[in-house]
């Protein structure tokens, strides 16, 4: 008789195959018995294609039949709160790709079913389990950096809006903000010690909508469209101030007018600054500015830290470790997420 853990994959599309890979590098563990999509047709080729025992065209049938340990919800976000609600109920620990759900009523939702049932539900923030998080951790723990009370996070890209459902708002809740500025505000937010939001003022824009006339040879959504759905921001900004003073100053878009794009992490502090990529110190040195580039592997590496992502959800559930991210970390950025977009379209700062 196995003791491992049994799996089941809730959306069959593009990060589901990340969650996969990890599962599968902790086969003494884990065995994925079964997934499902609201497309049955393309959960059967999923599952023959990944050795799954079975398929289902929706998580609820998939719980009703299954015997599960262990969920990973992989849908379109506007799915998330149903799907790890009803595994929740169905006895699962849940690992929920990110953002957590639509908006932070949802995110409590499925907070507390979580805490109802008594089982994990871990949000999908990949970027907490990078060396690049664990490094900057470690030097702000020892004191290099000093006070934090300046930080900005950019995530901007000249054209990279994936297509599918990430451009229909009753689907994915937002654009760029919702879907890359999770990452950046949570990364930020993490390192620096999980302050918590106090005040939000943002600005949302869509002045260059999808630019589908630009060919594109970028990641793409496994989601097709019979027609062009964009009807999200291309570009939002916010400033957010913290409990402890610090502000945190944000950028991301899917399409904007610039050379380059850019995905980093910048901290000041009272005794040096720090940059995420390329990984670096920004401070003084026997009365002179130097810049300190730390030798070794000081990066995020996306299928490695995946797997991080799923040992450490895995040893979680398992007893065995805490959670890098946890349910409240979830809500408090979907409260972030809705000041942002409160505060854009009334013009006014928010107050959490």
């Amino acid at each position: 008789m196995s003791n491992k853990f049994k799996v089941g994959i809730i959306g069959c599309g593009g990060i589901s195959h990340s969650h996969l890979h990890g599962y599968r590098a902790l086969s003494d563990r884990v065995e994925i018995t079964a997934c499902c999509d609201i497309d049955e047709e393309k959960a059967k080729e999923y599952a023959k294609r990944n050795g799954i025992a079975r398929a289902y065209g929706s998580c609820e049938e998939m719980l009703a039949n299954e015997k599960l340990d262990l969920c990973s919800v992989t849908t379109w976000n506007s799915a998330h709160v149903s799907c790890a609600v009803a595994a929740l109920e169905a006895g699962c620990h849940v690992l929920c790709e990110k953002p957590l759900s639509l908006n932070a009523d949802e995110a409590l939702r499925m907070q507390s079913a979580a805490r109802k049932a008594g089982k994990l539900l871990m949000p999908g923030f990949v970027r907490r389990h990078g060396n690049d998080a664990a490094a900057a951790i470690d030097l702000i723990e020892k004191g290099y950096l000093g006070e934090i009370y300046f930080a900005k996070a950019t995530y901007l890209r000249r054209n990279g809006f994936p297509g599918g459902w990430f451009g229909d708002k009753s689907r994915s809740g937002g654009g760029p903000l919702i879907d890359l500025g999770v990452h950046i505000i949570d990364l930020t937010r993490y390192i620096m010690g999980n302050p918590k939001p106090v005040s939000v003022y943002g600005a949302t824009f869509d002045k260059l909508g999808a630019r589908e006339n630009i060919r594109t040879d970028g990641w793409v959504s496994e989601t097709k469209t019979d027609r062009p759905i964009f009807d999200v921001e291309d570009l939002a900004v916010a400033m957010i101030r913290f409990d402890n003073g610090a502000l945190l100053s944000v950028e991301t878009s899917f399409n904007l007018n610039l050379k380059h794009g850019a995905n980093d992490i910048e901290l000041f502090g009272t005794k040096a600054g720090l940059t995420l990529s390329p990984f670096e110190l920004h401070g003084e040195l026997n009365n002179r500015l130097a810049d300190i580039a730390l030798a070794g592997d000081n990066d995020f590496h996306f299928e490695r830290d995946f797997d991080r992502e799923m040992k450490n959800f895995v040893d979680a559930a398992d007893g065995k470790a805490s959670p890098l991210a946890t349910a409240e970390d979830g809500v408090q950025l979907m409260r972030i997420l809705d000041a942002v977009y409160r505060s854009a379209e009334t013009g006014e700062t928010v107050f959490l």
